[in-house]
């Protein structure tokens, strides 16, 4: 059974950093293509971003783009997303998913999700 499990989160304020970790369990880790999303109170589910799974390859939303940094350590089975220059509209539950298929550059079948952990940014 894959179990994914977020830590990290907090109370910061604007303009301040987090850095969330997923550890994986279950599954070989460095076979599979990860992903961070988030969901603020009445609104949808929002994707943040992937990881391929070497690690070569990252995408992020626009909405992050330039702040956000999601990386991997395959030895640890870690996903990581370094959040800086934190704002307000950040605040969200942030859940690290694992694509459902080996060997992709890019997510698009996620079959396990992690409970999640709260990040909520104060101006």
């Amino acid at each position: 059974q894959v179990q994914l499990v977020e830590s990290g989160g907090g109370l910061v304020q604007a303009g301040g950093s987090l850095r969330l970790s997923c550890v994986v369990s279950g599954r070989t880790f460095s076979l599979y293509a990860m992903g961070w999303f988030r969901q603020a109170p009445g609104k949808d589910r929002e994707l943040v971003g992937t990881i391929s799974w070497s690690g070569r390859i990252t995408s992020y939303a626009d909405s992050v783009k330039g702040r956000f940094t999601i990386s991997r350590d395959n030895a640890k089975n870690t996903v990581y997303l370094q959040m800086n220059s934190l704002k307000p509209e950040d605040t969200a539950i942030y859940s690290c998913a694992s694509d459902g298929d080996l060997y992709r550059d890019s997510p698009r079948r996620f079959d396990s999700w992690g409970q999640g952990t709260q990040v909520t940014v104060s101006s």
